[in-house]
């Protein structure tokens, strides 16, 4: 996922800070370094005044390798997370993919210094994509459904996927979908403009793509079911510092994660890296408005 990527703040504590006070209405909301995790931060932030919070932000940190000792040392109170990339981050030797296993070995893995809200039923995982005419042709519905077509099947992803688990090893483990090295195609873009480039041009007959790419539904395409989960379950989930954490923070942050399917994800990140190229903060305050979140949490 895009939580892998480099760059951002190298030193989470270098704009200040570091070290907890004993006022949990005070929070400081972090990010990683590309748009989505942005945008889900300025929803936790506008929620969160609306509770009567003092907020500031502190956004495009970096990779996890950045926030999560930001968070740790106080210079963020709380940031978005995934489910599924946080377990892995962790707890290396982790090998749950269900959302419900993940979740219940997340609670451990967080130990005392961390804590977690509900994690929200929407996600931002990688998915095997195909285009409607290929979905058609061969009555596609589920990854099992591809792997008789192995032969035929071209791949676009990132180099590693050729090699991670949940890759083309675990497409072969899981679903027998079988794809010959000569048949994947490296593309370095994370599932963005030029692999959806290669789907719909028919460079490739499937490709892997974040499920909350706008480009899946701008260009009609199908997102296979993955019954066996082999890929890990990667739900939206607010991780707060645990000593920043209170009861009436958690409370407003679950109420987001109530409201944020994985198509309201699609519909935030079309917002701001769609056609209108809203800016995150902007984009946040009308959908915190229009999912009646600018008012105490009840």
């Amino acid at each position: 996922m895009a939580l892998s990527a480099c760059g951002g703040n190298s030193d989470p504590l270098s704009s200040g800070g570091g070290g907890c006070d004993n006022d949990t209405n005070k929070l400081t909301v972090g990010s990683a370094n590309f748009p989505e995790s942005e945008t889900v931060a300025d929803v936790y932030a506008e929620a969160l005044r609306a509770n009567g919070f003092s907020v500031d932000t502190k956004l495009n940190i970096g990779s996890r390798e950045a926030y999560i000792p930001a968070l740790r040392q106080c210079s963020i109170g709380v940031v978005p997370d995934y489910t599924g990339n946080l377990l892995q981050y962790l707890d290396k030797s982790a090998t749950a993919t269900g959302a419900d296993d993940v979740n219940a070995a997340l609670t451990k893995a967080l130990g005392s210094d961390l804590a977690a809200g509900t994690p929200a039923p929407g996600e931002d995982s990688d998915a095997v994509v195909v285009t409607h005419a290929t979905a058609d042709k061969w009555n596609l519905h589920s990854i099992a459904d591809l792997a008789p077509h192995s032969a035929e099947v071209s791949f676009g992803a990132p180099a590693e996927f050729s090699e991670r688990p949940g890759g083309l090893p675990g497409l072969k483990k899981t679903y027998s979908l079988d794809i010959a090295a000569d048949k994947f195609v490296p593309i370095a873009d994370g599932g963005g403009p030029a692999t959806v480039r290669a789907l719909t041009s028919g460079q490739v007959t499937a490709a892997d793509i974040f499920t909350t790419s706008p480009a899946i539904k701008q260009n009609d395409l199908v997102v296979l079911a993955d019954p066996k989960h082999n890929f890990a379950a990667q739900n939206v989930v607010p991780v707060l510092n645990a000593k920043k954490k209170s009861d009436k923070a958690v409370r407003v942050l679950n109420a987001v994660s109530a409201k944020l399917t994985t198509a309201e994800l699609i519909s935030l990140n079309d917002a701001v890296s769609g056609a209108s190229k809203t800016e995150p903060a902007a984009a946040a305050k009308t959908w915190v408005a229009a999912q009646g979140l600018n008012k105490p949490v009840g």
